[in-house]
């Protein structure tokens, strides 16, 4: 079974989604994925993030936040996405046979739920890209998550 981590700073949004996500399309594919978010802080998963995803029908609700040191096994892990730039700049070294890969998404902390909701289906689309390949037996690129990723807006602007 593949193993797949998705790592951000606060495992309280982002990665949260892209684990909700992952795990919703892998099962779409009849694809086994041992499917894992962590961060590099623990934190709570946010009130907007389990909105958002309960809108797609993906519940959130009994998610937590956890750091990597929290996670099964957190140095066997076949593919490691990070999801933030903080995360990406963080991230501790893996074993050769690690894909390491990074795609960022802005935080929707602190923006109505029109700015979750864009940051969820970018993310949406990438885990889809991601759950493709990797049902295809390939190896993951960056190029394969990367794409359909919302601009960052200052945090304040609705």
């Amino acid at each position: 079974m593949t193993r797949v981590l998705v790592l951000c700073t606060h495992n309280s949004a982002r990665s949260q989604m892209a684990e909700g996500w992952l795990r919703h399309h892998a099962a779409g594919r009849g694809l086994e994925l041992d499917v894992w978010s962590a961060g590099t802080e623990r934190s709570r998963v946010k009130p907007g993030a389990i909105a958002a995803m309960a809108e797609v029908g993906i519940d959130l609700s009994t998610h937590a936040s956890k750091r990597l040191d929290e996670v099964a096994d957190p140095w066997a892990f076949d593919v490691v996405l990070t999801v933030c730039d903080a995360a990406n700049e963080t991230c501790p070294a893996y074993p050769a046979r690690t894909t390491r890969l990074h795609a960022a998404f802005p935080d929707p902390s602190g923006h109505p739920l029109e700015r979750w909701r864009e940051v969820r289906d970018a993310i949406g689309a990438a885990m889809a890209r991601l759950a493709d390949v990797l049902a295809a037996g390939r190896t993951p690129t960056e190029a394969d998550v990367a794409g359909g990723t919302v601009a960052a807006q200052p945090v304040g602007l609705a």
